[in-house]
């Protein structure tokens, strides 16, 4: 869990925000436990800017501990279903961060059903949104890999 000094919250993405979280997409591990492919940060920083920040139907914002960025949670829609992602960096990782900060999100974006899909190896991920709410509803394939089809249907 958090310190009793930890301090997380959440605030929107500023630009310099993204530099931050392109290193944490980086992250060898981080890749590994998502099977996410990394960017090169000018395609990365495009898809936030256009994509991400500039499509009014995202809500995102920078995951904060003690005022240090540490992550970003986002949500979005795909053929009318609501999605939740986040990413943290592993200087945040087992630390409640994630918790926390999914918990706050969730107060903001009470769009419900709310679905996820982390690749199926990120039992870490898979647990902390079973801990708010989500059940299991199916898998999913992106690519080869499996995912767990999440949703969480009330707020």
């Amino acid at each position: 869990m958090t310190g009793e000094h930890s301090d997380v919250s959440l605030r929107d993405v500023t630009d310099d925000d993204l530099h931050v979280l392109h290193d944490y997409e980086q992250d060898p591990e981080a890749v590994r436990r998502s099977r996410f492919t990394p960017r090169p940060r000018d395609r990365f920083l495009k898809h936030w800017r256009e994509r991400v920040l500039g499509d009014p139907d995202c809500l995102v914002r920078t995951v904060t501990v003690d005022g240090e960025v540490a992550g970003s949670v986002v949500s979005w829609t795909v053929d009318g279903q609501r999605y939740v992602g986040y990413w943290l960096g592993r200087p945040y990782w087992a630390r409640g961060v994630g918790t926390r900060a999914l918990g706050l999100f969730l107060e903001l974006d009470q769009v419900r059903p709310l679905y996820a899909d982390p690749f199926s190896g990120n039992t870490a991920s898979v647990r902390l949104l079973e801990r708010h709410g989500f059940e299991r509803a199916g898998t999913v394939l992106h690519g080869e890999d499996e995912h767990i089809l999440l949703v969480l249907d009330r707020p």
